[in-house]
């Protein structure tokens, strides 16, 4: 087993550079399969995650040039099949990605019920009723969806109960090639929604509004391949700057749009951090203590899920009390629990953390529940006493590209070790 260990109480500084998007990345490889040739991609980062998205590309008929760990060149011309491996596939939430996409190629896709996270129910039904609206037939067998077109995709308007990333992404690329004009309304507004619209109109769609409640795709016939950079990964910048954060000496984040984490960094300044907003770059520091607030996590613009675990670690050794709401994903307090194992003070109360907060955290073997959580308990290990292990490290493979060595850049005493299952303590 692979761990990481960090050693707490060292200054923590400097300046770190993002990669491009996981959410925005995934998302792009899957719609070169609308746009037969030799698509590239930029600032793609070189996470787990990706390489598997690459190998579902590949079993579909796609073939994939790495010129170098950051930019693809993907030639989904020969792309033939429309059935997506379960192995590959119940890995990540994200492999959902490839059914919109298939479905405006072939008329058809077989896609295995996704993965990923342990952190709540998967919400494709929502996916399902938006491309019920479109055409398409399904039917749920053994795992699988199966899905069919057989009078082919035509417009309509579809109203989504819940502002969704994946269905509003899936719904957007199964529409470029539909009869007519599609209208979601209640779309998700994330900047990875921007950057797909960007890349596919780029590539010949007709799409307007994204950014916004509601999306409008008019059909086109064929797409064609482009150069497309991934927008900058927010929940990765917010990460660091949490880290500045909890810390306190100065940090400088690159790499991304600060607009994109604007309710973080307000909530992050209600806590008495100093956050200084440049070009692409922002700087984060705190000289008192940090203060209580109350965050609760809702779609774009408003406080990112993604961003929950690090915040509430924060708020753990927060002078007072303050409650932090979940509303997009149930099972996401899993981590809460882990940093209990710490010394923090939280009692979970349904979709509700009450985060009482501590003096300081105690090191600790703790495991990494999910990518985000896994990411906030090393944050917490920076400023613990003593020594914490986090194991099931996968997790933060998935979504941060070098984390361990971007840390030991900043000064942080961390490595990764492998060691012997018996060593850990909670087996």
């Amino acid at each position: 087993m692979e761990v990481i260990r960090v050693e707490g109480g060292h200054p923590v500084t400097g300046t770190v550079t993002v990669e491009g998007a996981k959410n925005s990345a995934l998302k792009l490889m899957a719609a070169t399969i609308l746009a037969p040739g030799i698509n590239t991609l930029t600032n793609v980062p070189n996470i787990s995650d990706v390489h598997i998205m690459g190998k579902v590309l590949k079993e579909l008929g796609a073939s994939i040039e790495v010129v170098d760990p950051h930019v693809l060149r993907i030639d989904t011309s020969k792309v033939d099949s429309w059935e997506t491996p379960y192995s590959l596939v119940a890995q990540m939430r994200a492999s959902t990605a490839v059914l919109g996409p298939l479905l405006a190629r072939f008329g058809k896709a077989v896609v295995a019920m996704p993965g990923g996270c342990n952190i709540g129910a998967r919400k494709i039904d929502m996916h399902i009723l938006g491309l019920e609206a479109l055409g398409v037939e399904f039917d749920v067998d053994h795992g699988d969806i199966h899905a069919s077109a057989p009078d082919g995709l035509k417009g309509s308007s579809v109203s989504l109960d819940f502002a969704s990333v994946g269905a509003t992404e899936n719904l957007i690329m199964a529409s470029v090639h539909a009869q007519g004009t599609t209208v979601i309304d209640n779309a998700a507004r994330e900047p990875e929604i921007v950057d797909l619209a960007n890349m596919l109109n780029e590539m010949g769609a007709d799409i307007q509004g994204a950014g916004s409640p509601v999306i409008e795709i008019h059909g086109v016939g064929e797409l064609h391949p482009v150069t497309h950079a991934v927008v900058g990964d927010r929940i990765e910048a917010g990460t660091f700057a949490a880290i500045g954060a909890m810390v306190g000496q100065p940090l400088t984040v690159r790499g991304f749009e600060p607009i994109h984490l604007g309710l973080v960094l307000k909530k992050f300044e209600q806590m008495g951090i100093a956050v200084e907003r440049g070009d692409r770059e922002i700087t984060v520091s705190r000289t008192g203590k940090i203060m209580p607030v109350d965050v609760q996590t809702l779609p774009f613009p408003g406080f990112p899920t993604d961003m929950q675990a690090q915040t509430m670690c924060l708020l753990s050794v927060a002078k007072g009390t303050c409650v932090v709401t979940e509303n997009v994903f149930e099972s996401r307090f899993m981590f809460a629990s882990e940093l209990q194992r710490m010394g923090s003070n939280i009692v979970i109360q349904g979709h509700h953390a009450v985060v009482h907060g501590v003096e300081g955290l105690s090191g600790a073997e703790v495991r990494s529940p999910d990518l985000r959580g896994g990411a906030a308990l090393v944050m917490a290990g920076l400023v613990a006493d003593g020594i914490t292990t986090v194991s099931d490290i996968h997790h933060i493979d998935r979504g941060y590209e070098r984390f361990v060595e971007k840390l030991q850049a900043l000064g942080a005493h961390i490595r990764r070790v492998r060691i012997p299952d018996e060593e850990l303590g909670f087996f």
